[in-house]
């Protein structure tokens, strides 16, 4: 019973991947960002306006 309490939740499989080098750069560009923030806004807006007519 000991051994099943020792285990829990302290193995390397339990914690998610940490981001690569790339991927923290890429997710904090100031562009990537502004060409996410209006993508997203043109997907929403596409939504809206199809909503209405």
């Amino acid at each position: 019973m000991e051994n099943l309490h020792k285990d829990r939740g302290y193995k390397d499989e339990f914690y998610p991947p940490m981001p690569t080098r790339f991927t923290k750069r890429i997710r904090t560009n100031f562009l990537v960002q502004v060409y996410n923030f209006f993508r997203l806004n043109y997907k929403i807006m596409k939504i809206v306006i199809k909503g209405h007519s």
